[in-house]
């Protein structure tokens, strides 16, 4: 069963050809920590024949510093690479390993069991074949076993083996494996998972690994090498499904070529196939297939190319290529499953990017529905998703998108979530499906648009942003200012925090979802009366970069100008006008910013005001001056 051939050494090139010729399965472990997971692998590794002698040198001086068997191989030393994972006897990064046997080549990646790396774990599962979910015979089923197992169904893997393990230090008891295994088939109904192969497991001491141990008579299943050689994957399902080509880059070497390129994804292209362009719907014909080794006559799934066209149509990178016969959908709100993964919370109202294939967007989530309980499958109500925890939410993009449901197509259908400011990725999703009211609703066409009205009163339209600590002047500077504005001729509309608060706005508290949805929208407010021509002045404390990030992004260039009233916050504390802060010291008033919710000052604002060196007055005259040499006033 090892991968041994004596072609090795006497047809080098007829080995080679074998091996070509060997499917591929990929597969991941996960479960709970220290499960044992980087031990079967490990053990895998060895048993296969796949390790070189300075390897087996290495880890058996590994094994005598850092391993946890004694004097004995330490085969979880084979996977956990990372100086880290040694000294803690964990797994913290998705490992990846190649081995073969004379039956099958396999990629397997080694998930970690931690909570705190779920988000590795949905990295390793995404382009997985089957799922080996290990448990520690001594504790059963724990909560990130259901959270890996909820993880590895809904990102579409449907062979799962349960590998019950340490089955040594039970005595290799029959009843614990059946209380086991019993307890997580009732779980497993409830996700959708029904293909499962549970075999009794000593990774440490290779029992069942490779051969039936003797040592569990009463088990008459598959070895867990037996079964990953002979587990049945369809290599050709994505060739079966309809053909999409996410657009990467467009090649224009010369007048004569322009050629799109991509990798097909799903699907396969013949020259002459009528293709739709989305999601602008534009149609051509396939005019020639262009790879490196030369023109195709068929190109199909897993494959880069690059399709050149009949006609001139215009195609971006990001776009998606599909048969006419079969298109994509193309929609701006979803309904869409995200897992979170970073300690900061998501918000509804708070804009992200949005990576789906080749197509980076902004999305914001404008209801969460409900989260999931992954010991119960309980769907409990929801204003935010923490760490690890796992949500259905509706979303909305600033732009339609090409996009098939995840059951569909994993690579059309799958996405992460992206924050803005940092490019950390802080979510992973699944979109399920357009929603109806996002075919309905389209921008109705008006004669009269910003243009006509703000040379009707004479004036560029804007916002004059004004942000700082509670007490630091925005409101005040913020009155003077359009004061001298309406003095001047200008047409103008002041936006004051409190006032919001007693009619559009009188349903948000203070909490960190509520401010977020606060500043959203008091910015689709500024973007109308901006559209109505006007100059607009707001005066809100808009405590988090992103929200301020995502008013700017409302507008054209040059409309948006930040000022940061610039006040510190023991200055403001000490003018307290209306006793705020001391209700916040006293933990009368909850989420209080500079207090008990942070205030994130702006990176590059327009303009920086420091109130402990100027009066109002003379603020307001700065600011005004600032908006006329950025050409918003004459």
């Amino acid at each position: 069963m090892a991968h041994v051939s004596d072609l090795i050494a006497s047809d080098i090139e007829q080995y080679l050809k074998q091996h070509e010729r060997k499917s591929l399965l990929r597969f991941i472990t996960c479960g709970s920590v220290d499960d044992g997971k980087s031990t079967v692998i490990g053990r895998l590794l060895y048993e296969s024949k796949m390790l070189f002698e300075d390897q087996l040198a290495a880890i058996e001086n590994d094994s005598k510093k850092w391993g946890t068997q004694g004097g004995d191989i330490d085969f979880a030393l084979l996977v956990d690479g990372l100086a880290a994972e040694r000294e803690q006897g964990i797994t913290i990064d998705v490992a990846y390993r190649f081995f073969s046997t004379d039956r099958r080549k396999f990629i397997v990646a080694d998930t970690p069991g931690h909570e705190q790396y779920t988000r590795n774990m949905i990295t390793g599962a995404s382009t997985a074949d089957v799922a080996v979910i290990l448990i520690d015979a001594r504790k059963g089923v724990l909560t990130q076993t259901r959270r890996h197992s909820y993880l590895v169904s809904l990102i579409g893997i449907r062979k799962v083996v349960l590998a019950i393990n340490k089955l040594d230090l039970v005595d290799y008891s029959q009843e614990v494996f059946n209380r086991i295994n019993e307890e997580y088939r009732e779980f497993a109904k409830q996700i959708g998972l029904d293909d499962i192969t549970s075999i009794p497991l000593s990774g440490l001491k290779g029992d069942n690994m490779l051969e039936r141990s003797p040592k569990t008579p009463w088990y008459q299943g598959p070895t867990l090498m037996g079964f990953l050689e002979t587990c049945e994957i369809d290599e050709t399902r994505l060739q079966k499904e309809a053909f999409r080509l996410p657009v990467q880059w467009v090649n224009r070497p010369n007048l004569d070529f322009r050629g799109f390129c991509g990798v097909i994804t799903s699907g396969a292209i013949k020259p002459g196939d009528r293709i739709r362009a989305q999601p602008s719907g534009k149609e051509s014909k396939v005019a020639r297939i262009v790879t490196l080794n030369g023109d195709l006559p068929e190109a199909v799934a897993g494959q880069s190319v690059t399709l050149t066209l009949e006609d001139e149509i215009d195609i971006s990178r990001g776009d998606v290529i599909s048969l006419a016969e079969s298109p994509a959908e193309v929609a701006d709100q979803f309904e869409a499953t995200i897992v979170w993964m970073t300690d900061e919370p998501m918000l509804p109202g708070r804009p992200y990017l949005l990576k789906i294939g080749t197509q980076t967007v902004t999305a914001t989530v404008t209801e969460p529905k409900y989260k999931v309980n992954v010991n119960t499958m309980e769907h409990l109500a929801a204003k935010k998703l923490d760490l690890n925890e796992i949500g259905v939410v509706n979303l909305a993009l600033d732009r339609p998108i090409a996009f098939d449901p995840y059951k569909m197509n994993r690579d059309t259908g799958g996405f992460i979530l992206i924050n803005r400011l940092t490019n950390n990725t802080v979510g992973a999703g699944m979109l399920h499906f357009a929603l109806r009211r996002a075919h309905n609703i389209h921008m109705q066409p008006v004669d009269v648009n910003k243009q006509a009205r703000a040379s009707a009163k004479g004036q560029r339209p804007g916002v004059v942003w004004l942000t700082g600590l509670s007490g630091a002047g925005k409101s005040t500077i913020a009155n003077i200012v359009e004061r001298k504005l309406h003095a001047m001729g200008r047409h103008t509309y002041l936006l004051d925090g409190d006032n919001v608060r007693h009619g559009l706005n009188k349903d948000l508290g203070f909490t960190e979802a509520d401010r977020v949805e606060n500043i959203r929208r008091v910015s689709e407010v500024s973007r109308l009366m901006v559209d109505a021509g006007l100059i607009v002045i707001t005066a809100f404390i808009s405590p988090f970069k992103s929200e301020r990030a995502m008013a700017r992004q409302l507008m054209q260039d040059g409309e948006f100008v930040e000022v940061h009233v610039d006040t510190p916050l023991a200055v403001a504390e000490d003018r307290d006008v209306k006793g705020l802060y001391k209700k916040a010291r006293r933990g009368e008033i909850a989420n209080f910013t500079g207090i008990s919710s942070p205030y994130e000052e702006p990176d590059a604002p327009e303009l920086r005001v420091n109130t402990t060196t100027c009066s109002a007055e003379e603020a307001a005259d700065v600011v005004i001056a600032r908006i006329r040499e950025l050409g918003l006033i004459d």
